[in-house]
C-alpha cells in the first residue's frame, strides 16, 4: 500500500543519493520491460534482492518521475541461486503487498522511495512505468537517425539519471549485478529492431518473439546499466570485440574502429586483464550528448568521431580505458570524479602512444592542457579547480569539467615522471587488481599511494616526491606541473607567427602533411587581430566550412562566429540542428551570445531543442533561457 508522502528527506552518505546502503543495500536487480515507442515509456517491473544489514530498517531508493503502480516484498525462495539469480523471470516467490511512501521532489535528486520490509523479506518487486520525459532516456523519431527508417531508444544514466528509468540505489558507491528481459512489440515494421544492454546477451531457444534477455554477472553501479533499441547490425572487429551501428553507418564504423582489438591488448599488457569478456561499440544517432559512454561490454559512441582517418579514435581508447578506471574501480561519489576520468585520460594516452607514437599522444596531451587552462580561467568558483570538489546541493552533470579529466591525468603523469614507468606502471596495475569491482574515494587512493609507491620507491634524480595534497585538495594546476611538448605544434606556431606578421600568405601555408591535431592547434592559435579577409582566404583555400572532421569543424565554426565570418552561417545552422554532442553545442551557442547574436541563438535553439538529449537541453536552457 502507498503509505503517503514523506516530509523532506536528506541524502545519505552520498550527497546525490537517498540510499542508505549501510542499513539495506541492493545486491542484484532483475529488470523486465515492454518497450513502447508509441507512448515513449518502458513498462514493467524491477525486482531487487537486498542485503539487510539493519533488520529493522526500510529500503531507501532513488526515483525520478516514475509512475509506481505496486510494491511487493517476499522472502527469498529456496530455489533462487545466489550465484546466478534471474529475478526478471522469478517464479515461486510468496509476494505480499508492501507499505511504501515517497518524499518531496528535489529538482536535482528526484524523489526518495521508502519501502517497509517485513521480517524475512529479501526480495522487493516494484511495478512501474517511466515518464516520456525521463531524463535518462531519449526516444528518437526515424528522421533523427542515420537511416531514417526506424525510431531509436537509448539510455544515458551518468551521473544520476538511472533513477529516471529504474528505481534503484543510484550511487556509484553501490554496485549490483543484474539480469534483464526486454520485450519488443512484434510487428512487420519492427521485426528488424534489436535490443542491446551493457550485459551478456542470453541466447536461448525458449525466447519468445521480440524477447531479448541479458545478464551482468559482475557488480556495477546503476549508472552503468544501459539500454538501446533500434535497427542496428553488428560487425566483428576481433575475437572479443565488435561494432554495432545502423546499416548505412556500419561499414564506416568498422573501418574506423579496426584497431580496437589492438587497443585491448595494449591496455592489458600495461594494467592487467580485461575482465568483461567482450568489448563492443554501439554508434548512436547524432543526438547523443557525449563523445562516448563507457557502459561495460557496450560503449556508446557518437558518430562525430567517424572522421575517416582514425584521427579521433582516442575517444574509443578513452572509453575502453574505463574498463579499468571507472567500471572496474569506480569513484564512490561524484565528488571524486577524477578517480574515474583522470586515470582514464592517462591510460587513453598510454594506449595512443603505444599504437600511434609518442608524437601523437603528446599532441593530444597538449590540446588537453589547453582545454584545462581555458576551463580553469572560465570557472566561477575557484574551488571547482580542485580534484576533490564539494558537490552537495549541486547537479553533478553541471559540475563536470576538464578539471577531473585533464588535471587528474596531469597528476598521474607527474607521478610517472617522478618515479619512472618501471615503478609507476606496477603501482597502477596493483591499484586495479586490489580494488577490482569496488568503489573508492580520494582518501583511499592517497593511502594506497603512500603505502605502495611513496614508501617503496625513490623519485628519479631531480624529481620531486608525490604531492597528493596539492593536486587533489588545492585549486588550480600546481607549480611545476608536467608540460606536454610537441615539435609538430612548434612548427605550427611558427606558421601562425609568419601568417600574422605578413611573412607568408594563406596559399603558401605548409599544411600538406598536417594532422587534424595540428589543424586544431592552428585554429586555436590564430590571433584575434587577423583581418576578416584572412578567414575568407583560409576557407577558400582549405574548405574548412566543408570539413568532415567534427573537431576541426566545430573549432572553425566557433572561431568564425567570434570573428564575424558570416560565410559559415548556413553550415553552422545545419550543424546545430543535426548534432547533439554537448561538447560542441555549448561553446557554439556561447559564441553566438558573445558575438551579440542572441536572436539567432534562440531561433536555432527553438528549432533544434526537441532533438537534443534532456541533459543537453538542461545545459542549454540554463544558458539561453536562464
Amino acid at each position: 500500500m502507498n503509505g503517503g508522502d514523506l516530509s523532506h528527506v536528506e541524502p545519505g552518505s552520498d550527497p546525490h543519493s537517498y540510499a542508505r546502503p549501510d542499513e539495506v543495500v541492493v545486491r542484484h536487480m532483475g529488470l523486465q520491460w515492454t518497450v513502447s515507442f508509441e507512448d515513449r515509456r518502458l513498462v514493467g517491473h524491477a525486482t531487487l534482492w537486498v542485503e539487510r544489514r539493519d533488520p529493522s530498517a526500510p529500503l531507501w531508493l532513488d526515483t525520478r518521475d516514475l509512475d509506481i503502480e505496486a510494491v511487493q516484498t517476499a522472502p527469498r525462495p529456496a530455489n533462487l541461486e545466489e550465484s546466478s539469480p534471474a529475478l526478471a523471470r522469478i517464479e515461486g516467490a510468496a509476494w505480499t503487498e508492501a507499505a511504501w511512501a515517497r518524499g518531496e521532489r528535489d529538482p536535482i535528486l528526484g524523489q526518495p522511495l521508502r519501502i517497509e520490509l517485513p521480517p524475512q523479506a529479501e526480495l522487493v518487486r516494484i511495478a512501474y512505468r517511466t515518464s516520456p520525459q525521463a531524463s535518462g532516456l531519449q526516444w528518437l523519431e526515424p528522421r533523427q537517425t542515420a537511416d531514417g527508417t526506424d525510431p531509436f531508444l537509448y539510455s544515458q544514466s551518468q551521473a544520476i539519471h538511472a533513477r529516471s528509468w529504474i528505481p534503484c540505489q543510484d550511487s556509484p558507491g553501490v554496485r549490483v549485478t543484474y539480469d534483464a528481459t526486454v520485450l519488443l512489440p512484434v510487428t512487420a515494421q519492427a521485426e528488424d529492431r534489436v535490443a542491446l544492454m551493457s550485459a551478456r546477451r542470453v541466447e536461448s531457444p525458449q525466447l519468445g518473439p521480440g524477447e531479448h534477455r541479458f545478464e551482468m554477472p559482475q557488480p556495477i553501479p546503476a549508472y552503468l546499466v544501459a539500454l538501446a533499441v533500434g535497427r542496428v547490425e553488428q560487425q566483428s572487429l576481433g575475437e572479443r570485440s565488435g561494432v554495432w551501428a545502423e546499416p548505412s553507418v556500419l561499414p564506416r564504423a568498422a573501418r574506423e574502429f579496426a584497431d580496437v582489438e589492438r587497443m585491448m591488448e595494449v591496455a592489458e599488457s600495461l594494467f592487467g586483464p580485461y575482465r568483461w569478456e567482450r568489448y563492443d561499440v554501439l554508434v548512436l544517432p547524432p543526438a547523443f550528448p557525449f563523445g562516448g559512454m563507457e557502459n561495460p561490454r557496450l560503449t556508446f559512441a557518437t558518430p562525430t568521431i567517424l572522421a575517416g582517418d582514425r584521427s579521433l579514435v582516442s575517444l574509443v581508447a578513452h572509453e575502453l580505458a574505463h574498463s579499468w578506471s571507472g567500471n572496474l574501480v569506480t569513484n564512490a561519489t561524484w565528488e571524486d570524479t577524477w578517480l574515474n576520468e583522470g586515470f582514464t585520460v592517462y591510460i587513453e594516452r598510454r594506449i595512443v602512444e603505444a599504437l600511434y607514437g609518442r608524437g601523437r599522444s603528446e599532441m593530444e596531451a597538449l590540446l588537453g592542457r589547453q582545454d584545462l587552462q581555458d576551463e580553469i580561467e572560465g570557472l566561477d568558483e575557484p574551488g571547482d579547480s580542485r580534484l576533490h570538489v564539494a558537490l552537495r546541493g549541486r547537479d553533478p552533470d553541471e559540475a563536470l569539467s576538464d578539471v577531473a579529466y585533464e588535471k587528474g591525468a596531469l597528476f598521474l603523469r607527474e607521478l610517472e615522471e617522478s618515479y619512472g614507468r618501471e615503478a609507476f606502471d606496477p603501482f597502477v596495475r596493483k591499484w586495479f587488481d586490489s580494488h577490482a569491482f569496488t568503489s573508492v574515494s580520494s582518501q583511499e587512493l592517497e593511502a594506497f599511494l603512500d603505502r605502495e609507491l611513496v614508501k617503496v620507491a625513490v623519485p628519479l634524480p631531480s624529481r620531486q616526491v608525490a604531492r597528493p595534497q596539492v593536486w587533489i585538495h588545492e585549486p588550480g594546476v600546481p607549480e611545476g606541473a608536467p608540460q606536454p611538448r610537441s615539435d609538430a605544434f612548434e612548427r605550427v606556431d611558427a606558421v601562425i607567427d609568419a601568417l600574422a606578421s605578413g611573412k607568408t600568405s594563406v596559399r603558401s601555408l605548409p599544411t600538406r602533411d598536417w594532422t587534424p591535431h595540428q589543424w586544431l592547434h592552428f585554429l586555436r592559435g590564430l590571433p584575434a587581430e587577423l583581418p576578416a579577409r584572412t578567414l575568407t582566404e583560409l576557407d577558400a583555400t582549405f574548405a574548412l566550412t566543408a570539413s568532415t572532421n567534427y573537431e576541426i569543424l566545430a573549432q572553425w565554426l566557433e572561431l568564425s562566429i567570434l570573428r564575424g565570418h558570416a560565410a559559415v552561417d548556413e553550415r553552422l545552422e545545419q550543424f546545430l540542428t543535426t548534432v547533439g554532442r554537448r561538447k560542441f553545442l555549448v561553446p557554439l551557442y556561447e559564441a553566438l551570445l558573445a558575438a551579440g547574436r542572441r536572436g539567432d541563438a534562440l531561433r536555432i535553439y527553438e528549432r533544434s531543442r526537441a532533438g537534443y538529449h534532456p541533459i543537453t537541453q538542461h545545459s542549454l536552457d540554463t544558458l539561453l533561457r536562464g
